[in-house]
């Protein structure tokens, strides 16, 4: 059986004043390593592409980024 070596991404935004600001799409370990503020929000990596209502915590990438 063939190990699946594509790294998971993510789409991480800022929420700022003028609204929701994308930083970046990346693989999520990339993501984990982005200084830590309470208004970086992280999109599902495993949702529908595009869809950036769908947020997932820190700690939810990381296990993410660990499979």
């Amino acid at each position: 059986m063939r190990k699946n070596t594509k790294k998971p991404i993510a789409q991480v935004t800022i929420n700022a004043d003028k609204g929701r600001v994308p930083v970046g799409i990346m693989n999520a370990e990339q993501a984990l390593k982005l200084p830590d503020c309470p208004e970086k929000e992280f999109s599902h990596p495993d949702h529908e592409a595009g869809a950036t209502d769908i947020f997932v915590r820190r700690v939810e990438l990381g296990f993410i980024a660990r499979r």
